[in-house]
């Protein structure tokens, strides 16, 4: 019967160091969530508060009111009025991720997912239907 002490001292070890990296935050690649840069969300260039009218072609059309983000925050609230499309009438909240702006529903659920700036977003929701968000 071989000896498994080498590799079991090998592999214990390997688990003792996953566990030392988890707990100081230090990232190693292909274990858990990276802290890169890249990957932190950016800031709106211009104030996403407000009124929009949210329109998936074929599917309808609603106004959303975006609250103003708290802080540096680069999140904030959702208010659908009347009507929308889709799953839309659930939207809660907002955030700009890796520089697209996320409407999250009111468990957080992703709604859609829309790139662009300033008063037009462009993108498709989670079931796959184009929507657009314009001032």
């Amino acid at each position: 019967m071989p000896d498994l002490g080498p590799a079991f001292r090998a592999s214990t070890l390997v688990l003792a160091m996953l566990g030392l990296a988890a707990c100081s935050g230090v990232s190693m690649p292909g274990f858990g969530p990276s802290t890169s840069p890249a990957e932190e969300p950016a800031a709106p260039a211009a104030s996403i508060a407000g009124r929009w009218v949210l329109n998936s072609p074929g599917h309808g059309q609603c106004v959303m009111t975006f609250g103003a983000p708290a802080g540096n925050a680069v999140e904030g609230t959702v208010a659908p009025q009347g009507g929308c499309p889709g799953k839309f009438f659930t939207s809660r909240k907002w955030a700009f991720q890796q520089g697209e702006l996320v409407l999250r529903d009111h468990t957080g659920k992703p709604l859609a997912q829309l790139g662009g700036e300033g008063g037009h977003f462009e993108g498709k929701a989670t079931s796959g239907e184009p929507v657009t968000l314009t001032r």
